[in-house]
């Protein structure tokens, strides 16, 4: 089913922030990141080091694209955007979590720790019901010969 634009972005939203993980395309190489989301200014963070392919992807053209696939989130997107390198150590030090500090040798104030802003300019969005809703779904249109409802999915422009 397809929906709202408005809707989705929405959806997106609210759904990344219970995703885990995403991947950064980066010039054809898939980076796995772990996304922090700023509602407010509809911002995506990923903390990094210097010298990575997303460090210099964000210093370079910036265009990278997020791919989400994450079951529980309920969400799966292919979104483009613009990456850059944000100085903001309160943002930095709002993030920061054991996981982040388990890349950096000297944690928080390692040299190499960088901040990165993903911001979204347009996709395609999926949202689910999640395993039970895809089964129940699957169930019925195989009983009724109807096609099964997954979800929401649509293109938007952030």
């Amino acid at each position: 089913m397809t929906h709202d634009p408005n809707k989705l972005i929405e959806d997106f939203w609210d759904h990344i922030d219970d995703t885990r993980a995403v991947m950064l395309d980066i010039d054809g190489r898939m980076m796995p990141m772990s996304p922090q989301l700023d509602d407010d200014e509809r911002v995506i963070w990923f903390i990094t080091a210097e010298g990575t392919d997303a460090y210099k992807a964000a210093q370079g053209s910036g265009r990278v694209r997020l791919v989400a696939a994450d079951s529980s989130a309920k969400l799966y997107a292919d979104v483009q955007g613009s990456l850059t390198v944000a100085n903001n150590p309160d943002k930095l030090d709002e993030i920061w979590s054991p996981v982040a500090a388990a890349w950096f040798d000297d944690g928080r104030e390692d040299d190499d720790v960088r901040l990165l802003a993903f911001r979204p300019t347009e996709g395609e969005i999926w949202t689910t019901d999640g395993a039970a809703g895809f089964l129940y779904e699957v169930a019925k249109a195989n009983m009724t010969e109807a096609k099964p409802d997954l979800g929401d999915h649509g293109r938007v422009t952030f």
